[in-house]
């Protein structure tokens, strides 16, 4: 065999190590976007189906618990389950225009979501083995068509919070679209002018640009809702339990 032929052929980026410093930025962004994602279908299904803001956030927390009782079946495996990848699951918008019409309709509301979504989850473990088979028919023109199908009907959903959120007097004020407009224009251009790593976490840059100047002005409020001072969420943390937590365990 010849020398040329015996010399390393490197790694495929898929398999390649990032540095240290790069690991933890693109790992944030994947966290952040992952959590982004997950809070914001709850957040929508709650609001179409009329729930108070404490019942939003109980859904908020059963979603967060499923998708990492998920992440971790789909990175470590459990027999023939899951990818074995270091992926982060998370709640998916392709069923969300389905959910908020069911929420609206009489008779049907959240039980019946559940109740679909309980469904869906076994007809698509029954059909995840024959997918590889017919992943062909698909390609990427039919896969990114429904993609953007997916964007365009949550376009109002993007608008409304654009504008400041549903029942906010202010909506549609100019501080709320100035702000929309700086995290969109921030990833944008980091798209157009810059290369390499930081087109990767231009989300990034974004959100924490946008972020930090809701703080700076004063919008940010990391009180749980109900909570009108630090010291009452300080005691209702230390009240928590695992009895109240797991409260059908088999434990107790």
């Amino acid at each position: 065999m010849s020398e040329s032929s015996e010399q390393c052929v490197p790694d495929a980026p898929a398999i390649q190590r990032l540095p240290l410093l790069q690991l933890i930025l693109v790992g944030l962004q994947h966290v952040l976007l992952m959590y982004g994602g997950a809070i914001a279908v709850p957040l929508i299904i709650g609001q179409a189906a009329g729930l108070s803001r404490e019942e939003i956030a109980f859904l908020i927390n059963a979603d967060l618990l499923v998708a990492g009782v998920a992440t971790i079946v789909q990175s470590m495996g459990i027999g023939p389950m899951g990818i074995r990848m270091p992926v982060m699951m998370g709640a998916s918008f392709a069923a969300v225009g389905s959910m908020v019409a069911m929420a609206g309709m009489p008779g049907i509301g959240m039980p019946g979501i559940f109740g679909a979504t309980i469904a869906a989850g076994f007809f698509g473990m029954v059909i995840a083995p024959f997918m590889s088979k017919v992943v062909r028919f698909f390609p990427p023109l039919v896969t990114g068509t429904v993609i953007t199908s997916i964007g365009l009907s949550l376009f109002p959903v993007a608008v409304n919070w654009a504008g400041g959120g549903s029942n906010v007097a202010q909506f549609g004020s100019p501080i709320y679209l100035s702000i929309a407009a700086l995290v969109l224009g921030t990833i944008l251009l980091i798209h157009r002018f810059m290369r390499g790593f930081w087109v990767n976490i231009s989300v990034l840059i974004g959100m924490g640009l946008g972020y930090l100047l809701c703080g700076l002005i004063g919008m940010v409020d990391l009180r749980r809702p109900g909570c009108r001072s630090s010291r009452r969420c300080i005691s209702a943390c230390r009240s928590f339990t695992w009895r109240r937590f797991f409260p059908c365990a088999w434990w107790w």
